[in-house]
């Protein structure tokens, strides 16, 4: 199934986050990431969400995201070039012997080692969403003690420019 990426512009007023959450629990519909934070104009904030479901499924919780109060705007930027940015603290075995090893990942992935212990190492990563999948990957065989993520957060690219079509490119012209 689809995992569709929604933008919401609502106002900054107590109970809005509670009345879209709920909305999404009647309806049996999971949110498999949310950030909320202030917006461009004071007094609007914007919520992102990835949401699993079809085409229809997301034009149906779109509908209802409307008529609920303080909702100004609910964009699908699911196929829309998009910038994509998350955040991730991840906490990682790191003894003497693979503390070096850790380190190398970490700078291969542009991650920032935020506290050191005698056993662990505490990562900051932020880039898309696959880059977080990625350096987890690389780094289960160290042993993760603790993730903490924003979840996604994105803007409509204005240039047009669709990265996710240009690795595809990247990746034919590779290739050829």
């Amino acid at each position: 199934m689809l995992k569709h990426t929604l933008s919401v512009l609502v106002e900054d007023e107590a109970g809005v986050l509670t009345r879209i959450a709920g909305l999404f629990a009647r309806r049996g519909y999971n949110i498999e990431s949310l950030a909320v934070g202030p917006a461009e104009k004071e007094g609007i904030s914007r919520i992102t969400m990835v949401v699993p479901g079809d085409d229809r499924t997301i034009e149906q919780l779109t509908k209802q995201l409307y008529k609920l109060i303080n909702v100004l705007k609910v964009q699908d930027v699911t196929q829309l070039p998009c910038v994509e940015r998350e955040l991730m603290l991840i906490k990682v075995n790191a003894t003497a012997s693979g503390r070096a090893e850790v380190i190398e990942l970490a700078q291969v992935f542009r991650a920032r080692v935020v506290d050191i212990s005698e056993d662990t190492l505490t990562l900051e990563v932020v880039g898309d969403p696959g880059k977080m999948v990625a350096i987890i990957k690389m780094l289960h065989k160290f042993g993760i003690r603790e993730i903490a993520r924003t979840g996604k957060i994105t803007l409509v690219r204005d240039s047009g420019v669709n990265t996710e079509y240009l690795k595809l490119v990247e990746t034919v012209n590779s290739h050829q």
